[in-house]
């Protein structure tokens, strides 16, 4: 592999998941922590030569005040879910990366989004083509700067509304409405994924909102030659869903509901208190039983906002089946764990497999890294089993020997 350094950019890089990636990056670089959660250090994708955790160079976009060091403590402070002497030793990487933090857009973000920003971000007024422009710039700005082979803009933003109108299949009918805010249907997060394309960087959807989904993007991102993966990292309950629901469907047993509730305290759950930008969120979440089990059955999920649980993410789950002789019978769990610590090092994974994906010629979206995923583009496989086997599949053909 080339001894040039990898370029991550992450937009809503002063966030709790993009501050606990900028940790670890920190600490796996020094050696100070094991590679524990990261699927990238099992055997295959050992002997893919991916890049090394020490030579990825970090930026971002952010329409947020406060500091990245600030950010990590919370997650002690509030959460005991980093260790105080990590953080500190993680400092002077916090320092070089907020030298190359530059303001994000609130541009068709939202007002739960927007409420969140500095008053000078909240306040600019730009079109979406102008966003676009600058968001460009700065991606491209950083390549030179830190002279990367290449970057990887990451979307671990906070959870947007859903688009608000139809955004048209092909992207020649979406780039006239770019000058107009009111007309322009593409929200932030698409204009973000634009901005990377454009940028020739590769792109990859961490959240549920829209960024490269569109029919529109994913053939513009095509055309450009970007690969690009997505949307929503499944980290949790929706992670043990994918893993159950085989099970249910491969003993022919009926699922007559399965209820999910969930409560969590960090920032991604403040805005998902808003109910647009909850509708998103839910959607993700909901709809994978039907596609896994071959039949709707009754759902329901609830996402509420408990300020006390910081990053701990909490999920009950009612499943309610039958059986042999009609006989129903049910179903529970509870899934707790800490947001950020289960996502952090996925992005991580995502960044060195889509970098490897680019270099072996991929473009497009990659459909197996189905299994990151709670709504994965390229594929439609929702067994979480065969989307692993898929991805190990790509892994072995493409490994060194």
């Amino acid at each position: 592999m080339p001894h040039q350094p990898l370029g991550l950019w992450i937009i809503g890089v002063k966030g709790g998941v993009a501050t606990t990636v900028l940790t670890g990056l920190a600490a796996l670089g020094r050696g100070a922590i094991p590679s524990t959660g990261l699927v990238t250090e099992l055997d295959p994708f050992t002997r893919l030569d991916l890049v090394p955790c020490g030579d990825i160079v970090v930026g971002g976009h952010d329409i947020r005040p406060g500091r990245l060091g600030e950010e990590a403590r919370r997650m002690w402070v509030e959460s005991r879910a980093i260790d105080p002497e990590l953080i500190a030793a993680s400092e002077p990487f916090f320092a070089v990366v907020e030298k190359r933090i530059r303001p994000g857009t609130v541009v068709a973000a939202g007002d739960a989004i927007r409420t969140l920003a500095e008053p000078t971000i909240a306040a600019a007024v730009e079109t979406p083509r102008a966003a676009v422009a600058r968001i460009r710039s700065d991606i491209e700005a950083f390549a030179r700067a830190e002279n990367v082979r290449h970057v990887v803009v990451v979307n671990l933003a906070s959870t947007e509304p859903p688009a608000a109108g139809a955004i048209p299949v092909a992207f020649g009918d979406v780039e006239p409405l770019l000058d107009d805010p009111d007309a322009c249907p593409l929200p932030a997060s698409s204009l973000y994924a634009l901005a990377a394309i454009e940028a020739g960087a590769s792109y990859v959807n961490f959240t549920p909102s829209t960024g490269a989904t569109p029919p529109a993007m994913q053939s513009l991102a095509e055309d450009h030659g970007t690969a690009h993966a997505g949307c929503d990292g499944k980290t949790g309950e929706t992670l043990l869903k994918s893993v159950l629901a085989p099970m249910f469907a491969a003993r022919h047993l009926e699922v007559m509901s399965w209820v999910g509730h969930n409560i969590f305290g960090n920032m991604d759950g403040k805005v998902l208190d808003d109910p647009r930008n909850k509708a998103a969120k839910v959607r993700s979440k909901d709809h994978l039983l039907a596609e896994i089990l071959g039949y709707p059955p009754q759902t329901h999920v609830s996402i509420e906002y408990i300020r006390s649980l910081g990053d701990w993410k909490t999920a009950w789950d009612h499943v309610h089946f039958r059986g042999f002789l009609g006989t129903p019978m049910t179903f529970q769990f509870v899934w707790q764990g800490c947001d950020s610590i289960l996502a952090a090092p996925l992005v991580i994974d995502l960044v060195r497999l889509v970098d490897r994906a680019r270099r072996a010629g991929e473009r497009g979206a990659i459909g197996w890294l189905g299994c990151f995923f709670k709504s994965p583009l390229g594929v439609t496989e929702q067994d979480f089993s065969k989307q692993f086997t898929a991805l190990e599949a790509w892994a072995r053909a493409h490994a060194e020997r």
